[in-house]
């Protein structure tokens, strides 16, 4: 890739995502366009804290925030502010790419970014509703959020119309007269895509040597919550053991509702034809998959589906309830769907038995069409191109921030206008207190160690390195991956 692409990417920033190691690898090795990339999460004591490198590249920064339920945080706004101007400052970065609209670490970078002249790019991977409190509340922080992000990446078609309505990432275009032909009043904004998830096919390859057997074994693997249908599966795997005897379950995977499911073990006597596992380690996955057949999904929501994909890359046939974006996914020969409701899970369900007892279904070729459908190369190359649009865009100033802002509403708009002028003052004296005239400059790969960066306010080019009680000590930087 030519000099110019290079100095424009510099380095990306992301906020923590389960595919930000190969998503990384592979923006390095396309054309280099890529100088270094930069994970952002909070630490996890006592292994993931300071600073790691997990390959050559690819920093992952462990921010010493505590943690709550489920590895959450709560919001740090002005906190996050100190940590996040030095990693910016001194890691050349020019993109940032947050991830979740319940981070609170990507709504932070994204409201953070603008003050150091540093472009945004927001990927959104969940389905919410409307009509609770708790979505309410959130639609609300997401449509904040994204108010002046410069692109947003959606995994499915449906999360896309998801996000466009939470966020409310559309024009509104007033009549041009009364007597005007009636045409669409809001339209979508330009700089929302759709880019699905990858994985490594690698990873997930079928058994080289099933062995033969007329015992059927269906596969799950999901978090015990209500939200993954665990009631369907209660309800739904009695009913399936007394229509087939030659099928077993092999269940895997721990939360509030894997008490249901001993309770009905034990209440029908199935002990041995539903196995549960417990918790799976994410690299023994494909282990468990590959002691199966059929692939069982009952979400009642979800924006992709990222474990049926890698159900159907290892070789399984899948049965899926039809909601959100899962039916995006897989072509209609590898997939049954059913509507998320008792006696249609069975029916689909039954139909899969009968279409892998036939032989009708081929795990290496089920393999193969996955392996070229979501390949991490092409996948990359399908989100650089949407860096490339927001780097060659023109960046809001602040007054345009600030009246966008306001424009959330009477309640909310004067709130968020009121943390953005705070924001500001409280990054100018950031800018006082560790002056970037006093900062290190961070060696690149194309710049000799006393050459000059040229530093602007607003043009991150600087290493700022920490003072006294540094939560990066140089003994972190070595650490295990």
């Amino acid at each position: 890739m030519n000099g110019e692409r290079q100095q424009k990417y510099g380095e990306d920033c992301y906020c923590r995502t389960q595919g930000s190691p190969f998503f990384a690898r592979k923006t390095r090795t396309n054309a280099h366009s890529c100088d270094k990339v930069i994970v952002i999460t909070h630490s996890h004591p006592p292994d993931r804290v300071g600073i790691r490198w997990l390959s050559p590249g690819l920093k992952v920064y462990y921010i010493p925030f505590p943690t709550l339920v489920s590895s959450a945080t709560l919001p740090n706004f002005f906190t996050f502010l100190p940590y996040y101007r030095t990693i910016v400052l001194r890691e050349h970065i020019t993109l940032v790419h947050a991830h979740a609209s319940l981070s609170s670490l990507a709504h932070e970078g994204i409201l953070h970014s603008h003050l150091l002249g540093v472009r945004t790019v927001f990927t959104d991977h969940s389905l919410f509703g409307f009509d609770d409190a708790a979505s309410i509340l959130t639609n609300k922080l997401v449509e904040a959020a994204l108010r002046n992000v410069d692109a947003v990446i959606c995994v499915s078609h449906t999360g896309r119309e998801n996000t466009v309505l939470r966020a409310q990432l559309f024009e509104r275009h007033p009549a041009v007269s009364s007597n005007a032909p009636l045409r669409p009043s809001q339209y979508v904004n330009n700089n929302v895509y759709v880019i699905p998830n990858a994985l490594v096919a690698e990873r997930f390859k079928p058994d080289p040597n099933p062995k033969s057997s007329d015992t059927i074994t269906i596969v799950f693997v999901s978090r015990m919550a209500y939200r993954k249908g665990i009631d369907l599966l209660v309800a739904t795997a009695p009913r399936i053991c007394a229509i087939f005897p030659n099928v077993r379950f092999l269940v895997g995977g721990d939360g509030p509702k894997m008490v249901e499911l001993l309770q009905m073990r034990e209440k029908h006597l199935l002990q041995d034809r539903i196995e549960l596992l417990g918790p799976v380690k994410p690299g023994d996955v494909r282990d468990v998959l590959v002691q199966g057949t059929i692939f069982l999904n009952t979400s009642l929501t979800e924006s992709f589906g990222i474990a049926t994909l890698e159900a159907a890359c290892a070789g399984l046939y899948v049965v899926s309830t039809r909601v959100g974006g899962v039916p995006e996914i897989l072509p209609e020969d590898m997939i049954s769907f059913a509507r998320p409701e008792e006696d249609d899970v069975v029916r689909a369900m039954s139909e899969a038995i009968r279409i892998v007892s036939a032989g009708k279904h081929d795990p290496v070729q089920a393999h193969e069409r996955v392996r070229r459908f979501y390949d991490w190369g092409r996948i990359t190359g399908r989100t650089e191109r949407v860096y490339d649009a927001v780097l060659k865009s023109q960046p809001r100033d602040f007054w345009t921030r600030m009246q966008r802002t306001l424009e959330l509403g009477r309640f909310a708009g004067p709130i968020f206008v009121a943390i953005l002028v705070v924001e500001c003052l409280f990054f100018l004296f950031l800018e006082w207190l560790m002056p970037r005239e006093d900062i290190d400059f961070a060696v690149r790969e194309d710049q000799s160690p006393g050459q000059s960066s040229g530093i602007e306010l607003g043009t991150p080019t600087a290493d700022f390195r920490p003072s006294s009680g540094d939560w990066s000590s140089e003994g972190d930087r070595d650490g295990d991956t």
